[in-house]
């Protein structure tokens, strides 16, 4: 399966460092150069972060040959990706950002006035008639208004997906789908943009579609998720995962370049558009790590609540954690949880295995896998991560989380962890627990119900 992306590419560069005085001949605060990192953006990114996934990526881009050019090829080509370099007159656009404390200060443009790329070899052709989906990331600079691109993308057999700029031209006709965020369709869609919230998502998607004559439009929301408009009158709501934190710069390229590849799968539009929405929550919540760590997203395992302790400690917060089967979840854990939520920064659910839970509760149990009961733990709002143990207690894990506050629900008089939590200037502490709410309870009534 080849992933076929076409689009403008630019060079981004980020130089960090530190600020510590105001120039003397300024009112400028003056930055320390500590590092620079350079990676393809506009189109180029999109096609780095598809093949970071293992994918077949072929770039259809136009490139200068400068210097920012001849470094662009070479960060590319280094990450597998196959290019396929219109002559492009003029310089190679770079975005340069001077940031401190994870901050951009300044950003600093170069490449003036996009120029009209050159002519399309057979082989650019050759590549777009051959894909097993197509991308156009379009960052306004001209590849995507190419006649012969144009032509030979409505031409093509595989699914295609659009990705527009304000400043670039409209989709050719009967894309399958176009990826527009709220910003976008403001912009383009004049009337019907005006406004926010889903409403405004929903009317300005389909006059867009229609405009178009596309198959769908999604509105990306960011954090909101997106809005999937289709022949339908009824638009279709993904939510996004919640995220903590994250550059959103490449989230729009990431959610493209996950639909495109899901099409060429064969998946439905809105099967496409869900693993887009996960795909660019991954990506914000990863930063510029390009591995694949759905776990953090969910918040599950040893590595998300790692980061999330060390994080909180070094901001002077406080951990908070607690720990139980969960095997049913139901209103008396969820008051325990907001409870021990309330008491510090962020809150760990130390989970017991299955293979703890058959221990401790029998052979039976529990009803409700692991991989299930962590995943709905971690939805919840007041969760910020869980991790699972084997152990007949929670003792190992708490050893190794060590949290500031460690709660329990019900009406213990001790319990077995206070004097190691002491250990380390630890507070176990008991939360009220509602009455009647009992997951041996609930399975109890239901089985002499049936």
């Amino acid at each position: 399966m080849r992933l076929v992306i076409v689009g403008d590419t630019l060079l981004d560069r980020d130089v960090d460092g530190s600020v510590r005085r105001i120039a003397p001949d300024a009112p400028a605060p003056v930055l320390e150069e500590e590092r620079v990192s350079e990676r393809p953006g506009g189109a180029g990114l999109a096609a780095l972060l598809a093949a970071a996934h293992g994918y077949e990526v072929a770039l259809v881009t136009a490139i200068a040959p400068d210097a920012a050019g001849a470094r662009l090829i070479e960060l590319l080509t280094a990450a597998g990706i196959e290019v396929y370099a219109l002559p492009l007159p003029g310089t190679t656009a770079e975005k340069i950002r001077l940031r401190a404390a994870g901050q951009v200060l300044l950003r600093l443009d170069r490449g003036g006035e996009p120029q009209p790329p050159g002519d399309a070899p057979q082989a650019v052709l050759d590549v777009l008639r051959e894909a097993s989906a197509i991308l156009v990331s379009d960052y306004g600079r001209g590849v995507a208004r190419h006649p012969a691109l144009r032509a030979a993308i409505e031409a093509a057999k595989a699914p295609v997906v659009w990705d527009p700029h304000p400043n670039g031209p409209p989709p050719v006709p009967n894309v399958r789908l176009v990826t527009p965020n709220e910003s976008e369709v403001r912009r383009l869609a004049g009337d019907a943009g005006n406004g926010s919230g889903l409403a405004t998502a929903q009317r300005a998607g389909q006059l867009l579609r229609q405009r178009w004559r596309a198959g769908a439009v999604v509105v990306t929301r960011g954090a909101q998720g997106a809005v999937l408009c289709h022949s339908g009158t009824t638009p279709l709501v993904i939510p996004a995962p919640r995220v903590s934190g994250g550059d959103t710069c490449g989230a729009g390229d990431s959610f493209a370049a996950a639909a495109a590849v899901a099409l060429a799968r064969g998946a439905l539009v809105s099967e496409a558009v869900q693993e887009a929405v996960a795909a660019a929550s991954a990506y914000v919540g990863r930063g510029d790590d390009m591995s694949d760590k759905s776990d953090a997203i969910e918040r599950v395992g040893v590595q998300a609540a790692g980061q999330l302790v060390a994080a909180i400690r070094a901001k002077g917060g406080t951990v908070v954690a607690t720990g139980g089967c969960f095997d049913l979840l139901h209103t008396g854990h969820l008051a325990t949880l907001r409870a021990a939520r309330s008491l510090g920064d962020c809150l760990i659910v130390c989970l017991n295995s299955d293979e703890s839970v058959r221990g401790l509760k029998g052979p039976d149990r529990p009803l409700t896998a692991q991989a299930d009961r962590s995943r709905l733990l971690a939805a919840l709002d007041c969760v910020d991560a869980v991790v699972i143990f084997d152990d007949p207690t929670p003792e190992p894990v708490l050893s190794w989380l060590r949290p500031d506050v460690w709660v329990k629900g019900g009406d213990y008089d001790s319990l077995p962890e206070t004097e190691l939590v002491e250990r380390w200037g630890g507070q176990t502490v008991i939360v009220p627990y509602l009455d009647g709410r009992s997951t041996t309870k609930t399975i109890s009534e239901a089985r002499s119900r049936r």
